[in-house]
Protein backbone atom coordinates (compact mmCIF):
# COMPACT_ATOMS: atom_id res chain seq x y z
CA UNK A 1 0.00 0.00 0.00
CA UNK A 2 2.92 2.47 1.29
CA UNK A 3 4.35 1.62 -2.33
CA UNK A 4 1.10 2.66 -3.85
CA UNK A 5 0.58 5.78 -2.36
CA UNK A 6 4.53 6.79 -3.05
CA UNK A 7 3.71 6.00 -7.03
CA UNK A 8 0.73 8.04 -6.81
CA UNK A 9 2.65 11.09 -5.23
CA UNK A 10 5.70 10.51 -7.93
CA UNK A 11 2.91 10.76 -10.90
CA UNK A 12 1.03 13.47 -9.55
CA UNK A 13 4.31 15.31 -8.94
CA UNK A 14 5.50 14.71 -11.76
CA UNK A 15 1.89 15.46 -13.95
CA UNK A 16 2.26 19.35 -12.01
CA UNK A 17 5.64 20.00 -13.23
CA UNK A 18 4.77 18.71 -16.86
CA UNK A 19 1.97 21.38 -16.82
CA UNK A 20 3.79 24.27 -14.99
CA UNK A 21 6.98 23.83 -17.84
CA UNK A 22 4.18 24.02 -20.57
CA UNK A 23 2.83 27.23 -19.46
CA UNK A 24 5.92 28.21 -18.91
CA UNK A 25 7.19 27.63 -22.18
CA UNK A 26 4.16 28.40 -24.29
CA UNK A 27 4.03 30.98 -27.13
CA UNK A 28 1.32 33.79 -27.54
CA UNK A 29 -1.21 32.60 -29.41
CA UNK A 30 -0.86 32.96 -33.59
CA UNK A 31 -4.04 34.86 -34.63
CA UNK A 32 -6.59 33.20 -36.22
CA UNK A 33 -9.24 34.13 -39.17
CA UNK A 34 -11.15 35.02 -36.41
CA UNK A 35 -8.88 37.68 -35.13
CA UNK A 36 -8.66 40.99 -36.87
CA UNK A 37 -6.14 43.31 -37.24
CA UNK A 38 -6.45 47.53 -36.21
CA UNK A 39 -6.59 48.05 -39.95
CA UNK A 40 -9.48 46.12 -40.62
CA UNK A 41 -13.30 46.78 -39.52
CA UNK A 42 -14.74 43.14 -40.57
CA UNK A 43 -14.11 40.01 -39.20
CA UNK A 44 -11.81 37.24 -41.12
CA UNK A 45 -9.14 37.06 -43.75
CA UNK A 46 -8.08 38.80 -46.82
CA UNK A 47 -9.78 37.89 -49.82
CA UNK A 48 -7.52 36.42 -52.58
CA UNK A 49 -6.10 39.80 -54.32
CA UNK A 50 -7.51 38.44 -57.73
CA UNK A 51 -6.86 40.26 -60.87
CA UNK A 52 -9.16 38.94 -64.04
CA UNK A 53 -10.08 40.14 -67.27
CA UNK A 54 -14.26 40.25 -68.22
CA UNK A 55 -15.93 39.38 -71.16
CA UNK A 56 -14.61 43.00 -73.28
CA UNK A 57 -11.01 42.22 -72.04
CA UNK A 58 -10.73 44.90 -69.79
CA UNK A 59 -8.61 44.07 -66.35
CA UNK A 60 -10.29 44.32 -62.51
CA UNK A 61 -8.80 43.53 -59.49
CA UNK A 62 -9.89 43.12 -56.57
CA UNK A 63 -7.63 46.19 -55.47
CA UNK A 64 -10.09 48.73 -57.81
CA UNK A 65 -12.58 48.20 -54.92
CA UNK A 66 -10.73 49.47 -52.16
CA UNK A 67 -13.48 51.09 -50.13
CA UNK A 68 -16.09 49.47 -51.19
CA UNK A 69 -18.10 46.15 -50.46
CA UNK A 70 -17.61 43.76 -53.38
CA UNK A 71 -20.58 40.48 -53.73
CA UNK A 72 -19.02 38.25 -55.53
CA UNK A 73 -20.69 34.95 -57.38
CA UNK A 74 -19.00 32.02 -58.61
CA UNK A 75 -20.97 30.06 -60.99
CA UNK A 76 -20.64 27.71 -64.33
CA UNK A 77 -23.39 27.88 -67.26
CA UNK A 78 -24.00 24.00 -67.02
CA UNK A 79 -25.16 24.70 -63.89
CA UNK A 80 -29.10 24.49 -63.22
CA UNK A 81 -29.03 26.23 -60.66
CA UNK A 82 -26.65 29.09 -61.36
CA UNK A 83 -28.62 29.52 -64.63
CA UNK A 84 -31.80 29.87 -62.09
CA UNK A 85 -30.77 32.53 -60.17
CA UNK A 86 -29.01 34.92 -62.81
CA UNK A 87 -31.95 36.86 -63.84
CA UNK A 88 -32.31 38.07 -60.03
CA UNK A 89 -28.70 38.63 -59.46
CA UNK A 90 -29.05 40.76 -62.61
CA UNK A 91 -31.45 42.75 -60.71
CA UNK A 92 -29.56 43.25 -58.38
CA UNK A 93 -26.57 44.29 -60.41
CA UNK A 94 -28.67 46.80 -62.08
CA UNK A 95 -29.58 48.41 -58.95
CA UNK A 96 -28.16 51.06 -56.49
CA UNK A 97 -26.42 49.58 -53.94
CA UNK A 98 -23.87 50.13 -51.76
CA UNK A 99 -22.19 47.21 -52.98
CA UNK A 100 -20.48 46.17 -56.17
CA UNK A 101 -21.87 42.67 -57.79
CA UNK A 102 -19.51 40.82 -59.47
CA UNK A 103 -19.79 37.35 -61.15
CA UNK A 104 -16.87 35.03 -62.18
CA UNK A 105 -16.88 31.76 -64.36
CA UNK A 106 -13.87 29.38 -64.48
CA UNK A 107 -13.22 28.43 -67.99
CA UNK A 108 -11.76 25.42 -68.61
CA UNK A 109 -12.30 24.61 -65.21
CA UNK A 110 -14.56 22.19 -64.07
CA UNK A 111 -16.46 21.74 -66.93
CA UNK A 112 -17.04 24.71 -67.86
CA UNK A 113 -16.85 26.05 -71.94
CA UNK A 114 -13.41 27.67 -73.17
CA UNK A 115 -13.00 31.46 -72.66
CA UNK A 116 -13.98 31.49 -76.42
CA UNK A 117 -17.45 29.30 -76.51
CA UNK A 118 -18.52 31.06 -72.93
CA UNK A 119 -18.33 34.48 -74.44
CA UNK A 120 -19.89 33.87 -77.42
CA UNK A 121 -23.07 31.79 -75.19
CA UNK A 122 -23.03 34.39 -72.82
CA UNK A 123 -23.46 37.36 -75.39
CA UNK A 124 -26.87 35.95 -76.92
CA UNK A 125 -27.85 36.18 -73.06
CA UNK A 126 -30.43 39.14 -71.47
CA UNK A 127 -28.45 40.12 -68.45
CA UNK A 128 -27.14 43.19 -69.46
CA UNK A 129 -25.94 44.95 -65.39
CA UNK A 130 -23.49 41.72 -64.90
CA UNK A 131 -20.26 41.60 -64.78
CA UNK A 132 -18.88 38.31 -65.79
CA UNK A 133 -14.60 38.00 -65.08
CA UNK A 134 -12.71 34.86 -66.62
CA UNK A 135 -10.96 32.64 -64.56
CA UNK A 136 -9.17 30.97 -66.71
CA UNK A 137 -8.18 27.08 -65.77
CA UNK A 138 -10.19 28.20 -61.74
CA UNK A 139 -6.87 29.79 -60.64
CA UNK A 140 -8.64 31.78 -58.34
CA UNK A 141 -11.57 29.32 -57.80
CA UNK A 142 -8.63 27.46 -56.06
CA UNK A 143 -7.98 30.55 -54.00
CA UNK A 144 -11.28 31.31 -53.19
CA UNK A 145 -12.05 26.88 -51.79
CA UNK A 146 -14.71 27.11 -54.15
CA UNK A 147 -16.55 23.84 -53.82
CA UNK A 148 -19.95 24.00 -55.11
CA UNK A 149 -21.71 26.24 -57.83
CA UNK A 150 -23.04 28.64 -56.90
CA UNK A 151 -21.23 30.12 -54.48
CA UNK A 152 -21.17 33.50 -52.70
CA UNK A 153 -18.36 35.58 -51.15
CA UNK A 154 -18.96 38.49 -49.19
CA UNK A 155 -15.76 40.91 -49.26
CA UNK A 156 -15.74 44.10 -46.68
CA UNK A 157 -14.85 47.43 -47.73
CA UNK A 158 -11.53 46.43 -46.43
CA UNK A 159 -10.44 44.01 -48.77
CA UNK A 160 -11.90 41.46 -46.04
CA UNK A 161 -13.36 37.54 -47.05
CA UNK A 162 -16.36 38.43 -44.36
CA UNK A 163 -17.99 35.32 -45.51
CA UNK A 164 -18.71 32.55 -48.29
CA UNK A 165 -21.48 30.12 -48.77
CA UNK A 166 -22.23 27.16 -51.19
CA UNK A 167 -25.12 27.46 -53.13
CA UNK A 168 -28.10 30.29 -54.20
CA UNK A 169 -28.39 33.83 -52.01
CA UNK A 170 -31.67 35.50 -52.75
CA UNK A 171 -31.05 39.55 -53.28
CA UNK A 172 -32.58 39.89 -50.49
CA UNK A 173 -30.15 37.10 -48.53
CA UNK A 174 -27.30 39.42 -50.39
CA UNK A 175 -28.75 42.59 -49.27
CA UNK A 176 -29.17 41.78 -45.90
CA UNK A 177 -25.10 40.54 -45.58
CA UNK A 178 -24.06 43.41 -46.93
CA UNK A 179 -25.79 45.33 -44.44
CA UNK A 180 -24.37 43.94 -41.69
CA UNK A 181 -20.96 44.22 -43.05
CA UNK A 182 -18.53 47.46 -43.10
Amino acid sequence: MRNMLKRVGYILAMGSLLIALTACSAKPMAPTSDTVSSTNMNKGEAAPAFSLSNLAGESFKLADFQGKKVYVKYWASWCSICLAGLEELNTLAGEDTDFTVITIVAPGYKGEKSSSEFTEWFNRQPYEHLNVLLDEDGVWAKEFQVRAYPSSYYIGSDGVLVKSLPGHASNDQIKQTMKEMM
